[in-house]
């Protein structure tokens, strides 16, 4: 499976995107909405340092097993599950939950998380990306484009979804024509787009049309 996404450059990435990009080989649908929107509010693998395994050399980041993963997840959930006892419908605690579970590759379970959020802040498009791109990678890719196609129903330039729409065609689809279709939109109706995000959009758009061609 191509790797077109670790092409991008890895100082365009937060701390938690390179962290995930480095064990997911593709985007974590979130991807291009994160580098527009930066880094605020993000959960960081900064927390989870303490469950590393001892004696790795400083500044190591071995790569943690699923189960390793889930307990990590857990512990850093903790605190944040024990504050939704008194404020169940608190759309940030719960997004951030969701975060916490979704860097860490359990991806059901984020999408939980990332749905009662999106059911006390529906029109959240960002939130919705990210749920998209948590349903993509548990393995309901007609889940993911419905969520994304919910969101350009009524915001129908927003970047974000565009981008992670045209990924989910191409990677889970095998849709070039349709992933296509989303990027050239992306361009098309985001003329501001900084120069840096629209040449990587280019640079997929180029590598779809080539490899096109090609068969």
């Amino acid at each position: 499976m191509p790797n077109a996404l670790l092409d991008l450059p890895s100082d365009e990435w937060s701390p938690k995107q390179a962290y995930v990009l480095g064990s997911v080989c593709l985007l974590l649908g979130l991807g291009f909405g994160y580098l527009l929107r930066g880094s605020n509010d993000r959960v960081t693998p900064t927390a989870l340092a303490s469950a590393q395994v001892a004696g790795q050399p400083a500044g190591a980041h071995p790569a943690p097993t699923i189960p390793q993963m889930k307990e990590m997840a857990d512990k850093q959930a903790a605190p944040l599950l024990e504050s939704l006892k008194t404020d169940p419908n608190n759309p940030a605690l719960l997004a951030r939950v969701a975060r916490i579970y979704e860097i860490t590759h359990q991806f059901a379970a984020a999408a939980v998380y990332f749905r009662k959020s999106l059911a006390a802040d529906p029109k959240n498009a960002a939130l919705r990306s990210e749920l998209a791109s948590c349903l993509y990678y548990g393995g309901d890719t007609d889940a993911a484009i419905h969520e994304l196609e919910q969101t350009l129903q009524v915001q129908p330039k927003d970047p974000d979804s565009l981008f992670n729409l045209g990924v989910i065609r191409w990677k889970g689809k095998d849709d070039s024509k349709g992933a296509l279709q989303a990027w050239e939109k992306l361009l098309q109706t985001n003329p501001a787009l900084p120069q840096t995000k629209k040449s990587q959009v280019e640079g997929l758009i180029a590598q779809l049309k080539q490899g096109s061609s090609a068969k």
